[in-house]
């Protein structure tokens, strides 16, 4: 195509704020109404349309995190303490594995059953769950579990693309940010409450009725957009890639597993995974209907928010557990304290996201923001790598505050700017490929920190009445050491927390530089779209 005629290229003597950016699938062989405004017009039905989705968001998302403080609970009746990491593994493993393929099977069969489809196989695995016996069988419901879970995700991002045009979408997306907050601040406090007061089996069968009624709510208020393309599943592909990107996870895991990210069996996992990718590259270049199109990766905006949204997932949801065990282990603080001192974290999110949500709806821009997101997360690591044994908590609270305003006025630009950028009948596969990308940079991330921080401690020795491993120690019984050994504790994690502060640092410096590159698009409004 010649410069001069495409509409995203800014022509000598232009202005910037007059440039936007075309939905690509505005031009396209389905029949001029297909497709077109938003999938339900009555604005009370479509808020309650939307009031479900973020039911099924919380009902998730929650699962996640209620499990956390019952786990405790459940090793105490079932034993095997060795599998205790795999009931969250095993979720976060499958969910990974089924997002790009739940992408794709909306654009193919419409969002609509999908998403049911969806909500039907988590309910199903959390009844199973509340039925397990062992450990075995938790495992194995919890991955039948994720296998609807990681659907939830993909598909209620993707609706909302139906739902809400592009600027009217971010401001709702903020609000999307709001509810997977309360869910990571709620999850671990009804899990302990529910588990003491009916029993760990709960935490699962309280799915049920919140399951059953978005369902029905759905099946009657959602109407079903048929898209116009015949369905033609890519087996192969979705096989292959979902064999890639478990190895990614596994391997993030393997650490605890075969004792190194370097020892053979986790080699073999990476050799697993790597030859699972080629052949994936092989497969999509001729199948008809690829799980994730390469053609996504051809358009230079989308790679950029891809390796956004990798970083986004580092530090936003990878950093969490190492910024708690910073705060237990050189503060002093108590678990409960320690996680009282995360308002400060979700009430900076929960501002930035509204405040960037609205801006985008207001403005169309999204490039400001995802800088800005970017920049802070280098400014707030950077002073982390700086606080001591000793800081004052005041101090930590407003750098923790600053890091959360820094990710909420960034969450949302990744699936924005890649559904705007993927033509109309690929924005699921690009949806999932977006939410697949932030996942995978957590996984990856934990992995990167837990070395770090295995690596910095390794040299260090602190005798120990009785012989005991400092690493080894709770919070609680550093509390219990006397002020000179406990100080001696702080200051070997305070040591040990500055290379990965100035990691995670580093890692928002390569996010920085990739918003940087982001062309500087305005998201049209209902009526430029139109026309």
């Amino acid at each position: 195509m010649d410069s001069r005629t495409d509409p995203t290229v800014i022509q000598p003597g232009s202005h910037p704020a007059t440039r936007l950016e075309p939905h690509p699938g505005t031009v396209s062989a389905a029949p001029p109404t297909a497709g077109e405004g938003p999938l339900v017009t009555d604005p009370r039905l479509r808020l309650f349309v939307y009031l479900l989705l973020m039911s099924a968001m919380f009902m998730a998302t929650l699962d996640n995190q209620i499990v956390s403080t019952a786990l405790p609970t459940i090793v105490g009746e079932f034993g095997d303490l060795e599998r205790f990491g795999w009931v969250g593994s095993a979720y976060l493993l499958t969910t990974s594995a089924v997002m790009p393929l739940y992408g794709k099977l909306g654009d193919l069969f419409g969002r609509k059953y999908v998403i049911m489809a969806a909500i039907s196989i988590f309910t199903l695995g959390s009844l199973v769950c509340g039925l397990a016996v062992s450990m075995n069988t938790l495992i194995a419901a919890r991955v039948l579990q994720a296998l609807g879970g990681g659907g939830i995700m993909v598909s209620i991002f993707s609706i909302n693309a139906d739902l809400f045009e592009p600027r009217e979408r971010a401001r709702y997306q903020s609000y999307s940010s709001l509810v997977l907050m309360a869910s990571g601040a709620l999850g671990p406090v009804l899990g302990g409450t529910l588990s003491d007061l009916f029993g760990w089996r709960s935490i699962f069968l309280v799915n049920l009725p919140i399951g059953i009624a978005v369902l029905t709510g759905l099946a009657f208020l959602l109407p079903y957009r048929k898209p116009h393309r015949k369905p033609k599943i890519d087996y192969a592909g979705a096989l292959l890639l979902a064999g890639a990107v478990a190895s990614i996870v596994f391997w993030a895991d393997s650490a605890q597993l075969f004792g190194g990210l370097l020892a053979p069996q986790s080699l073999a996992i990476v050799a697993f995974g790597m030859l699972c990718a080629i052949g994936w590259v092989l497969v999509e270049r001729r199948a008809p209907e690829p799980v994730v199109p390469l053609s996504l990766f051809s358009k230079p905006t989308i790679n950029l928010l891809l390796i956004i949204s990798i970083v986004s997932g580092a530090i936003g949801i990878g950093s969490v557990n190492y910024v708690a065990l910073f705060l237990q282990t050189t503060t002093g603080l108590s678990p409960s304290m320690a996680g009282l001192l995360f308002i400060a974290t979700t009430g900076g999110i929960a501002v930035g996201s509204l405040t960037s949500g609205r801006l985008i709806a207001r403005s169309g821009r999204y490039k400001p923001f995802s800088i800005a997101s970017t920049a802070l997360g280098v400014i707030g690591f950077g002073i982390f790598s700086f606080v001591h044994a000793g800081t004052p908590v005041v101090l930590i609270a407003l750098v923790m505050l600053l890091q959360g305003f820094g990710v909420g006025i960034g969450q949302q630009v990744p699936v924005i700017g890649v559904q705007n950028a993927a033509s109309r009948a690929d924005v699921g596969a690009a949806t999932g490929t977006v939410t697949l990308t932030r996942m995978g940079g957590a996984a990856i991330a934990i992995s990167i920190y837990g070395a770090i921080i295995g690596t910095s401690l390794s040299h260090v020795a602190i005798p120990l009445p009785g012989g005991q491993d400092f690493r080894n120690l709770t919070p609680e019984i550093l509390s219990t050491l006397p002020d000179a050994t406990r100080a001696l504790v702080a200051n070997a994690y305070s040591d040990a927390f500055v290379p990965l502060f100035l990691t995670a640092s580093g890692m928002m410096i390569i996010g920085l530089i990739a918003a940087l590159l982001l062309p500087n698009v305005r998201l049209p409004t209902a009526v430029e779209k139109k026309a």
